[in-house]
């Protein structure tokens, strides 16, 4: 093994340490090293890395520039170690990337979807995409969160889920709301009567009795939005955006109470799984409903 590879592995296991999954950036890492082992180079280079980064020649952009931001986090471990070693200035190979512009739900707007997703068919489906989008309405939970749920994860009698797999590999519980702990209730009393022998111990069923895919949820969700006119040729609103719009009206409430936004931020940051509160200003900048305090912003 040579010596970039035993510092990768170094590395790789201290991230790890710190709760990153980093299962893409280990499989670039250790072909960027085999690059390197191979060419006979012990010492990184902005431009071996660029070039490295940049294989084969029809690479796309995005791809090339997130090769070489996994690169870079490893380089700044080595240029530690030895600063012989070179780390690729920030914005090298970077992409322009255009988030896609939220929607926030009126609550005339979120009590539609939710009447509409009661009138699917066949009844299973209808009873878990009403429970669903409920819940991610009203705990802006993540959708992956929110469908890798088991039944276990689900605390009805003290109104608590877990979530064992957030972002980073975290574990974090989500409080509910009685009115939110009684949906979901009743929502497992239609499950279990609707299908009495699932397949799975996922919390939320597809129809066929297994666990709801993400694919077959964005479906079934944008089959909604465009039955009621909230999808048009121009507007794309997403489930995603169930989030968006919790973290938003969530911080507008607290304002027009006249509550203390910037002290209790961070109790919204750690509800909705954010690693600081200056991720969830991600929320506000793009709704443009909330600005940004000049601390977060700089």
């Amino acid at each position: 093994m040579s010596a970039l590879a035993e510092h990768l592995q170094d590395y790789l296991r201290t991230r790890r340490g710190l709760g990153f999954a980093l299962s893409r950036i280990d499989n670039n890492l250790r072909c960027f090293v085999g690059y390197l082992d191979a060419a006979g180079e012990r010492t990184v280079t902005v431009e071996l890395a660029v070039a490295w980064a940049q294989l084969p020649a029809n690479i796309k952009p995005i791809t090339a520039c997130f090769r070489l931001s996994a690169v870079r986090g490893f380089a700044r471990y080595l240029h530690a170690v030895d600063p012989a070693h070179q780390i690729p200035p920030p914005g090298l190979l970077a992409v322009p990337r255009r988030r896609p512009e939220p929607h926030v739900y009126s609550a005339g707007e979120l009590a539609l979807l939710l009447a509409t997703a009661r009138r699917l068919r066949p009844p299973l489906r209808a009873a878990t995409s009403q429970a669903l989008i409920g819940l991610l309405a009203s705990c802006g939970m993540r959708v992956g969160e929110a469908l890798a749920l088991t039944r276990a994860d689900v605390d009805l009698a003290d109104g608590m889920i877990i979530i064992r797999h957030a972002k980073f590999d975290r574990v974090r519980l989500v409080p509910l709301h009685p009115s939110v702990t009684a949906a979901l209730r009743d929502y497992a009393a239609a499950r279990d009567r609707l299908c009495p022998a699932p397949r799975t111990d996922r919390y939320f069923l597809s129809c066929r009795g297994c666990e709801l895919r993400r694919q077959e949820a964005d479906r079934i969700f944008r089959t909604i939005t465009a039955g009621i006119g909230l999808r048009t040729d121009a507007a794309r609103p997403r489930i995603h955006d169930l989030r968006h719009t919790f973290a938003v009206r969530t911080l507008t409430d607290w304002q027009r109470d006249g509550t203390d936004t910037q002290a209790l931020l961070p109790v919204l940051s750690t509800y909705l799984g954010h690693v600081e509160p200056a991720n969830t200003y991600w929320y506000y900048s793009d709704s443009r409903v909330i600005p940004i305090p000049a601390s977060l912003a700089a």
